[in-house]
Order: C-alpha cells, then sequence, then structure tokens
C-alpha cells in the first residue's frame, strides 16, 4: 500500500507487501524488496536497493506529529545498499555506497561506503572502486625486496605509500625518513593515535590546504583514502611504511590493533576552518576544482 502524500521518483520497483506512508520520499530507480515498511521520515536517495524484510524502525516518539522538534528523519543516501532483514533505527544516516549487511541492527549513522554487520552493526570494511584494490609493498604491487626505501602510487589521487630504509641491528632496529627528499613536505605539527578500540573509525574528514604523512610506528591500523573519484585501502603495519596524503583527500583509520600507534605529521598548524568534515561537501568541492 502507498498512501497519497509519498513522493516517489522514477523507475522505482516498489515489491509487493510493502507499505509507503505519507511522509516518504524514494528517489529514482530504487528497489525495494517485499515485507518493507516505509514509515514517516524515511529518505531513501537515488539507486538505492533494500533487501527484504527490512525493517526502518518507527519514530522514538510515537506523538512526534504533536511535538514535531522530536521529529527523527532516516535517510539512505544514493546508492546505499541494505541486506534482507536488517533492522534500521530512526534518525540515523546511511552514508552514500554504504553497504548494510543482511541482518545487521544500524543503531549509528554509517558514514559513506561503509560496509557494516552485525548487532550492533560494526564497520568491517569500506566499498573499493580502484582496481589495484588493497596496496601494499607485497608481491607483485611491492618495491625493493630487500627492504630499501620506495614509493607506490596508491592510484588515489596523488596519496602515495613510501618505504623508507628499514636497519636491523643486534642493538636494535632503526627507521629513517627525511623531510622534503622522502615525505614531500616540512611539518609544523605533529600528533599521535593510539588506544583506540578496535572497533571505532578515525578521521573521516579532508581537509582544504594541509598535507598529512601517516605511519603507524606500532601495531597496525588500516587506511582509506578517496579524492571524491576512487578509493583504496592500506594497511599500515611496519614503522618503516608510511602514507602521504594530500589536500582534498578524505581519510579514514580503522581496524587499529590493540597496540596501535598511528604517527601523523601535518604540513600546517591547527585550523579548525581547514576541515571538511561533511562527505557530499567533499565531493563537490572537489568537482568543483576539477571543473574551474
Amino acid at each position: 500500500m502507498i498512501l497519497a502524500g509519498a513522493r516517489i521518483g522514477c523507475d522505482v520497483n516498489l515489491c509487493a507487501h510493502c507499505f509507503v506512508e505519507n511522509d516518504v520520499i524514494i528517489g529514482d530507480r530504487v528497489t525495494v524488496k517485499s515485507g518493507v515498511y516505509l514509515w514517516d521520515g524515511v529518505r531513501l536517495g537515488d539507486d538505492v536497493f533494500v533487501g527484504p524484510n527490512v525493517t526502518f524502525t518507527n519514530d522514538k516518539y510515537p506523538r512526534s506529529k504533536v511535538y514535531p522538534q522530536r521529529f527523527h528523519e532516516t535517510h539512505v543516501e544514493a546508492e546505499a545498499s541494505i541486506g534482507g532483514g536488517a533492522v534500521i533505527l530512526p534518525g540515523v544516516t546511511i552514508g552514500r555506497g554504504a553497504m548494510v549487511g543482511a541482518g545487521a541492527v544500524v543503531t549509528r549513522s554509517v558514514p559513506p561506503y561503509a560496509i557494516v554487520t552485525g548487532s550492533p552493526a560494526r564497520i568491517v570494511g569500506y566499498v573499493e572502486n580502484n582496481a589495484q584494490g588493497k596496496v601494499n609493498f607485497n608481491g607483485a604491487v611491492g618495491g625493493d625486496s630487500d627492504g630499501r626505501e620506495g614509493r607506490i602510487d596508491v592510484g588515489v589521487g596523488d596519496v602515495s605509500l613510501h618505504r623508507f630504509t628499514a636497519v636491523q641491528d643486534m642493538r636494535g632496529d632503526l627507521s629513517v625518513g627525511e623531510f622534503l627528499r622522502e615525505i614531500p613536505f616540512s611539518p609544523k605539527r605533529y600528533f599521535l593515535v593510539f588506544n583506540v578500540p578496535s572497533e571505532k573509525t578515525r578521521g573521516e574528514h579532508a581537509h582544504f590546504n594541509c598535507h598529512q604523512f601517516l605511519v603507524c610506528v606500532k601495531g597496525s591500523c588500516a587506511v582509506v583514502v578517496d579524492d571524491g573519484v576512487s578509493r583504496s585501502e592500506v594497511l599500515l603495519d611496519s614503522p618503516h611504511v608510511g602514507i602521504y596524503l594530500p589536500p582534498l583527500t578524505w581519510g579514514i583509520q580503522y581496524k587499529y590493533s590493540s597496540d596501535a600507534v598511528l604517527l601523523v605529521f601535518a604540513s600546517d598548524y591547527y585550523d579548525p576552518t581547514d576541515y571538511i568534515r561533511d562527505y557530499s561537501e567533499f565531493v563537490e568541492i572537489v568537482k568543483g576544482k576539477a571543473g574551474g
């Protein structure tokens, strides 16, 4: 059943046994499988897929029409997909291109292109569209096999993976890198990230002007880089490997090991106005730069 107030786009495939309330917006080319109830406040972007028996839980406050300030909209942004039997709590946003696994219980907003599973849903990966996939110094994709310095273009903008000289000695090991020679800027600031719970995600922003260089000096973590067009994931698991993130690179760090210590060098002093924290805004800025 579809109530008259719902706004539905073109080429929408609503399967049998779906219910759509009045205050629902459905974009173009959306597929909603059977057994799905779209309550007031659900917004589905273009090219969204909703699997069978997905549950969008209703407004936390049943009298939200009396108290509109309490109304919670649920947004599923363009190209996202939700697996069968998933449960979506009210008021969350499932980011562009994200994938919600079958049976997941989504209690918090999901970042763009994240893959989440479980109850409560946790990030287990990110959707990649870079042909190289996960980039590292192992195998055919890697640099020299004897541990000398090297550089790999990740395939996402000007992001590059660097391996520095590593010297092993019975007295202890040493790794060394030189700014401007191997690291392409001189830092004005550094910070350390540590004691991060394994399920937490850091970063999720870009910079207008600041360059960054990341080295996991202990343990390991994964870095997702995105230039608004391509994405790739890099594992930092050695103190003599680092990744360079130029301005206008969306960066995410996750999968921290329990002992991980991430060292970040920054080209500029801290400036809150240099941050881009909304992915949709980031994509529009990148498009504007490319067109201008």
